[in-house]
């Protein structure tokens, strides 16, 4: 068994399709659009065969809060870049690119080397050796 795909409702769908295929390399599919239910959508592809949906429906509201603080409910995703030097690499162009950096590049307890952005929605992205 193995998770088929993960989904993410957004306000700005074409600006997170963006987000994820310039800084994780998804390949996107072709846009769904139901405009009974003024639903539209994005499969989006990694090299691992794992699949991001993302989704805009005028009816879902903002999660509220500060974007920065945790909440119940889902937490982050993940990406393997491959080495240390590609997480910080990846974490200074983000930043310079004006994303949020919130974990800085470092070993966890747990072995992992890590950092953690936050994507155009303040969703955490965490990008891991």
């Amino acid at each position: 068994m193995r998770i088929e795909h993960a989904a993410i409702w957004t306000a700005d769908l074409e600006g997170l399709r963006q987000f994820y295929m310039r800084y994780f390399d998804a390949v996107s599919g072709q846009r769904y659009e139901n405009n009974t239910k003024g639903f539209s959508s994005y499969f989006l592809a990694f090299d691992s065969g794992c699949r991001l949906e993302v989704m805009k429906m005028e009816a879902v509201s903002e999660r509220p809060g500060e974007r920065e603080l945790q909440y119940l409910g889902f937490a982050h995703l993940a990406f393997s870049v491959g080495s240390e030097d590609e997480v910080v690499e990846l974490t200074e162009r983000l930043r310079a690119d004006g994303f949020n950096v919130v974990s800085e590049p470092r070993r966890t307890g747990d072995g992992y080397f890590e950092s953690c952005v936050l994507d155009p929605d303040g969703n955490r992205v965490e990008i891991t050796a």
